[in-house]
């Protein structure tokens, strides 16, 4: 029996080796869990359309994933910077220590995403095939056009800020984003176009600050080495996400009314696409909600108030999942109104 013991160095590879793996596992966990979200938008809408006698949209399952691309896009970064203004209001905590930023790698792919979307709606709404199938100029003379330019835009203005000595004014290109987002949900052909397009919009904000700033936050709590400065953070997040699923409710139960009269909300659901979409997107608001009721009693309760950061990634999981089916919802015909 040998009784030489590891050297120290011996000790340092084995930890680092342990740290590779773990990593590696993670990198794996976060290549399946992307892989299952693009599913979603691609095979989403030919399920829910199934029996309902609806006509699809054309390249719909393309146009779910790009929104999707796109949405997720807002949120990681608009979540960055909520979750780094609730840091700065936690006394004590290590600011410095912080990830790297994720903005400038997602205003790259909502640019992408957002050139997609462009080049559909200068085909008249349907994926071109070349490039000359495109009337680029014919964007400027339509309101989804211009709207779909604007997104472009907006996103190479939001990498450009995210890039330069002053990241937070890359609010104003994610909120011009979110903007054209609501207008172009609400066309003007529509009843009351303005009031769906200010509920779509105060829904589509509220949404990216919770998803994407739980995201962060959960990024932050990972770096730092203070337990009660990230226990205060997670707490502050908590207080603030309360008031942001409250905003996201109201909007979306009048976003819905709007759309499905209350005496055909029940029959809409499970016979219309939409609103079947709409079903999973509340079954997975629902375990959200209860994922961070979870959190949130661990918080106040649990001897070691970290132990909230299991439930939290888990609801953060739950939360990408209603972005992807809240895309799909983008791609279907809108019900109508009986």
């Amino acid at each position: 029996m040998s009784l030489i013991r590891p050297s120290a160095d011996a000790g340092g590879e084995v930890g680092a080796a342990r740290v590779s793996g773990a990593g590696g596992r993670r990198a794996v966990a976060v290549l399946v869990l992307v892989g299952l979200a693009a599913l979603i938008p691609l095979v989403g809408p030919p399920v829910v359309l199934r029996g309902t006698g609806e006509a699809a949209v054309p390249a719909d399952g393309g146009i779910a994933l790009m929104r999707t691309v796109l949405f997720a896009a807002v949120c990681v970064s608009a979540g960055e910077l909520f979750a780094a203004r609730l840091a700065r209001r936690v006394p004590g905590a290590p600011l410095d220590d912080k990830p790297r930023s994720w903005a400038p790698v997602a205003a790259g792919a909502g640019f992408v995403a957002a050139l997609g979307l462009a080049s559909v709606v200068a085909n008249g709404n349907l994926v071109p095939r070349r490039f000359s199938d495109m009337d680029i100029g014919g964007l400027y003379e339509t309101r989804d056009g211009m709207l779909a330019l604007l997104e472009v835009n907006a996103f190479v203005v939001a990498g450009l800020c995210a890039l330069s000595r002053r990241p937070a004014t890359q609010v104003w290109a994610l909120a011009a984003v979110a903007v054209a987002e609501a207008l172009r949900a609400h066309p003007t052909t529509e009843y009351s176009p303005l009031l769906g397009s200010g509920l779509t919009l105060v829904h589509v904000t509220c949404a990216a600050l919770w998803t994407g700033g739980l995201l962060h936050v959960l990024r932050l709590l990972r770096r730092w080495r203070d337990p009660e400065a990230g226990a205060a953070l997670l707490g502050l997040y908590a207080r603030v996400a309360a008031v942001l699923f409250a905003a996201i409710t109201l909007t979306g139960v009048g976003s819905t009314l709007r759309r499905m009269p209350a005496g055909t909300v029940l029959e809409q659901l499970t016979a219309t696409a939409y609103g079947r979409a709409l079903l999973a997107k509340l079954l997975l608001v629902a375990a959200v909600a209860v994922l961070a009721l979870c959190a949130r009693r661990r918080l106040r309760k649990a001897a070691d108030p970290l132990t909230a950061y299991s439930p939290a990634r888990a609801e953060v999981v739950a939360l990408g999942a209603v972005v992807a089916v809240s895309a799909v919802l983008t791609a279907l015909p809108v019900p109508i109104r009986w």
